[in-house]
């Protein structure tokens, strides 16, 4: 089993290197896993290195937690993501980390302005905000699972970001054009300089894209 899914757990490991390099999460942070079948899952480990990750430490999972790789300790957090999979039959891949400028917005309660850029409007819509719950608990699984059912983007009260999409690709787009959603959110909010979207356009690009 060990060398089974070879290519999609490269691509799992490449996108959690990638969310590195890109100061989106830490060493010991974030999560990333990817469905390959209604049956079975490849997710990021425990207590590894996320800057120097391998495809041989990405698990494998069956949809029911079965741990197909014992040699591998899956993410504290793998019960989100099968809840997610479980009740999102479109969603094939999760993203969740914490990039320091969306995740602070998490801790303050603000709103992310998504309407600032049509990039981050079209890509990223309204985040939903999902109130704490404790990391890895059935409680948070629970929570963020039910979220995403019409969410794409949540923001977790205190703990960060998890983005859902058809593909890893779509889902890490989503991570990074809300991080920068975020930065210039915080820059509007220190110039008190503000233009964003109008309505109109807003529900062209919600018809278009979203």
């Amino acid at each position: 089993m060990s060398g089974r899914y070879k290519k999609e757990r490269k691509e799992v490991a490449r996108f959690m290197r990638r969310l590195y390099r890109k100061d989106l999460t830490t060493t010991s942070g974030g999560n990333i896993s990817l469905k390959i079948s209604d049956d079975i899952i490849v997710i990021t480990p425990s207590a590894t290195d996320k800057g120097r990750m391998r495809w041989k430490e990405v698990g494998i999972l069956s949809i029911l937690g079965e741990n197909l790789t014992p040699e591998l300790k899956p993410s504290i957090e793998f019960e989100m993501h099968l809840s997610i999979y479980k009740k999102n039959k479109d969603v094939s891949a999760v993203v969740h980390a914490h990039p320091v400028h969306a995740s602070a917005f998490t801790a303050m309660k603000w709103e992310i302005d998504t309407s600032l850029t049509a990039e981050a409007k079209a890509i990223c819509g309204k985040p939903r905000f999902v109130g704490y719950a404790v990391m890895g608990s059935s409680e948070l699984a629970e929570t963020v699972s039910e979220n995403a059912k019409d969410a794409d983007v949540l923001l977790l009260e205190n703990h960060g970001i998890l983005t859902t999409g058809h593909d890893l690709l779509h889902a890490f787009d989503k991570l990074e054009v809300l991080e920068n959603a975020a930065r210039m959110t915080l820059i509007v909010r220190l110039t008190g300089k503000k233009s964003p979207l109008n309505p109109l356009r807003i529900r062209e690009i919600e018809r278009l894209f979203r």
